[in-house]
Parts: C-alpha cells; structure tokens; sequence
C-alpha cells in the first residue's frame, strides 16, 4: 500500500512546483502562437478601424504589438528551456515515470530518451507529463 501512496513524498515537492511552472510555460507558449497567427487580423482590424475614423498614426511611430509578440514569445521559449533544465535535474530516473502529486490525485511525469540528429553523442530527453 506504501507504493501507491509514493506521490505524496514531500522530497518530491520541489519537482512537482517545477513541474507546474513548466506547464504553466507551455500554456503561455500555447496562447502566444495562437496570438501570432492571429496577428494579421489584429493588423487588419486595427487599419480598419483608422479608416473609420479618418485617423493616420503619428509620424515616426511604427506598430510594435507584433515585435512585442515576437519578444513575449522568445521569452517564454527561454523559460521553457530552462525550466526543462531543472525539471529534468530534479527526476530521480530518466526513461520511466515518476508519480507526483499535481492536484488532482497521482500524476505522473518523467523524461525520455529521443534522437539527436544534430550531434548522435549528446543525450537528448523529452519531458513528459500525464495529469
């Protein structure tokens, strides 16, 4: 019975918060890409509505929702690679699960092993997640 209840170990709790910036990163990183295909229709709506109202922007300014975008979405890309970092750092064991505790009773989370086309020597893992 100690088995099933191993996701409760407070020694796994850092992993578990590390694991739930990462995901938070992802979704973030969800929302940008969808923001940046939508970016033309931002653009569109935003020309549209200058045209209604007779308005032309200020001389010298330039639209930087898109460069904010671009930006916000290099950022979020850096969080993700560094969070990876440490989650990966914080796994007791590569290429099977570990049962934490995510909220909703026992999750599991582990990293595996993928080719690396670039260079066949450096190990190379994916970070899994099952809530």
């Amino acid at each position: 019975m100690a088995t099933n209840l191993d996701y409760l170990n407070p020694n796994l709790q850092p992993l578990v918060q590390k694991v739930e910036e990462y995901l938070a990163a992802k979704e973030d990183l969800r929302k940008l890409t969808i923001a940046e295909r939508n970016e033309p229709l931002h653009d569109a709506e935003v020309n549209a509505a200058a045209q209604v109202f007779e308005m032309r922007p200020p001389t010298g300014s330039f639209d930087q929702h898109d460069d904010e975008l671009r930006q916000r979405h290099q950022n979020v890309q850096d969080d993700l690679q560094r969070l990876s970092a440490e989650v990966l750092a914080l796994l007791p064991t590569r290429d099977e699960w570990v049962k934490v505790n995510l909220g909703y009773g026992p999750s599991r989370v582990g990293a595996w092993r993928v080719p690396n086309l670039q260079n066949p020597q450096q190990e190379n893992y994916e970070i899994r997640i099952v809530v």
